[in-house]
């Protein structure tokens, strides 16, 4: 909030990292004593501090011109993860696993009056499109002669027809995959369909 407070005059980047969901789970400064649901209780916490920094951005007057990024950097792992569900379906896999469920993870976007409320888009978008989207949004050039595995995708975030990717590779260890919207190929040659997921593949 401070920095937000000196820096609004000029553009700014702000990275703020939220470990409150990431293990070790621990009482928040609003638990109630003896919680049985830590878990619940951080990603309330969390919430809130959103909230503290959306209710921010609107006092400084800045929301209009800010757009926030809110990401996930892997899925829900442990057994935190049964509670990983979209419409109350759980998701298949988790965090440290090849499936669906270790890799896709929220990403949501806004941008009051530049990107439309509510919409949901099925492009495959990977962490390595994030430098190359900013660096478009600011009117930035990327470095010359530097291979950027990312595109933009600057065009999808302000509902126009960009360039959507045709596949994503993912990597965790010596374990990876290559997937594009119908199927799923790993390191060892097998092959994934993936017209069910992230429920099933």
């Amino acid at each position: 909030v401070d920095f937000l407070t000196r820096h609004r005059d000029r553009p700014f980047f702000v990275y703020y990292s939220l470990s409150h969901v990431h293990a070790e789970i621990l009482p928040t400064p609003d638990s109630p004593a003896g919680s049985e649901d830590l878990y619940g209780d951080n990603i309330r916490y969390m919430d809130k501090l959103v909230g503290q920094l959306m209710a921010e951005l609107d006092r400084l007057q800045l929301r209009q011109n800010t757009l926030v990024v809110f990401v996930g950097d892997n899925g829900t792992g442990g057994h935190y993860a049964a509670s990983s569900t979209i419409g109350g379906k759980r998701i298949s896999g988790e965090k440290g696993s090849m499936l669906e469920g270790g890799a896709n993870v929220p990403l949501i976007v806004n941008w009051p009056g530049r990107t439309p409320a509510g919409r949901v888009t099925a492009d495959l978008i990977d962490s390595t499109d994030f430098l190359p989207t900013f660096a478009d949004l600011a009117g930035a050039k990327l470095p010359a002669n530097t291979i950027i595995d990312g595109r933009t995708v600057a065009p999808q975030w302000q509902n126009r027809k960009g360039q959507p990717r045709d596949w994503i590779f993912i990597q965790l260890a010596r374990q990876w995959y290559v997937r594009d919207s119908r199927f799923k190929l790993n390191q060892n040659g097998d092959l994934f369909d993936m017209s069910k997921a992230p429920f099933e593949e």
